[in-house]
């Protein structure tokens, strides 16, 4: 019989500021996932394409490259399954609509609890297997 080893699940963090990456990154390391950064979206597209995460948190406003700009190129490249997780400061409902209908899996605003951040995570990760 063969063990069954789990696999850890990789996920992209796309953002600019430091301090949030670095909130982040800890909480979903402790959590017992591989994190990599990007910190634009030019960035986190190249990274996308070479490590194909399981799941991307994007920020939406980003220097190069919009998370809006990416989630759209990520679409319409069509891999799947791939989820993704908006996080935002912008309070306006206009970006939120415009990102459900290029498929954002999750969104959420800034300031957020890592608890709240963590148990989306899982939700979205549970959903792929």
């Amino acid at each position: 019989m063969i063990n069954h080893i789990p696999r850890t699940i990789k996920i992209l963090l796309v953002d600019d500021d430091a301090e949030v990456v670095g909130s982040i990154r800890l909480a979903l390391e402790s959590a017992g996932y591989d994190v990599l950064v990007g910190a634009d979206g030019d960035q986190g597209l190249a990274l996308a394409e070479k490590e194909k995460p399981d799941l991307i948190i994007l920020d939406m406003m980003m220097p190069k490259r919009s998370g809006l700009l990416m989630l759209e190129t990520l679409r319409l490249s069509k891999r799947q399954p791939l989820r993704i997780m908006m996080i935002t400061a912008n309070e306006g409902t206009r970006h939120q609509e415009y990102a459900k209908t290029l498929g954002v899996d999750a969104y959420l605003h800034k300031p957020f609890a890592i608890d709240v951040l963590l148990e989306t995570v899982q939700k979205l990760m549970k959903t792929e297997n």
